[in-house]
């Protein structure tokens, strides 16, 4: 069993955590005050700007982890842009500011009701893509993700993240405008 710590209480990191349980295995919520952090992997469900935050007060004990970012780094006064460079992505700044965990980019093509519901406009089932450097990492976050119900695909290294961020991004503004509804969204077919 694999004790998931999930750092954020929303409706990201609720239907995330529901999705470990349902694998069998633990799952810790992380407040804001929390000083120790027990998962062996750790998804940072927040919106990006509460990144920094999070390294400030983690880095020590985020050292040696797997940490999956989901964050959108978008502009969320405008919705018209992402607030990274164009060759980079929110998870290449989080990897440079914890060099020592092992950080993956997944979830973050989803929305909260596709993962709850475990299907894309309620006929596609679900799919994580995830992102990173190390293939350990992404086989057992994967392998999590499988044991909750969903689909996962290996979206290649890191560098991709900035692809699935670009993903996040027009699938976010989309339901914003409401050109689709937050059950519906990108879906990958096998």
């Amino acid at each position: 069993m694999t004790t998931v710590s999930i750092i954020g209480s929303g409706n990201m990191g609720s239907a995330i955590g529901a999705i470990v349980a349902a694998g069998g295995n633990s799952v810790e919520v992380v407040g804001r005050e929390a000083t120790a952090i027990t998962g062996e992997i750790v998804v940072l469900a927040v919106p990006y700007p509460s990144l920094a935050e999070i390294v400030e007060r983690h880095r020590d004990a985020l050292a040696g982890k797997i940490v999956v970012d989901l964050t959108n780094p978008l502009d969320f006064s405008t919705f018209d842009r992402l607030v990274v460079p164009a060759d980079g992505s929110a998870a290449a700044e989080l990897a440079a500011a914890l060099p020592d965990s092992k950080v993956l980019k997944a979830f973050n093509t989803n929305f909260a009701a596709t993962l709850a519901s475990k299907t894309v406009g309620g006929a596609v089932p679900t799919t994580v893509l995830i992102a990173g450097d190390d293939e350990s990492a992404k086989a057992a976050l994967a392998e999590l993700v499988r044991a909750g119900g969903l689909e996962a695909v290996d979206a290649g290294s890191l560098a991709r993240a900035r692809e699935l961020e670009a993903v996040g991004f027009l699938q976010l503004t989309l339901a914003v405008q409401e050109r689709i509804s937050w059950t519906a969204g990108f879906a990958l077919v096998k």
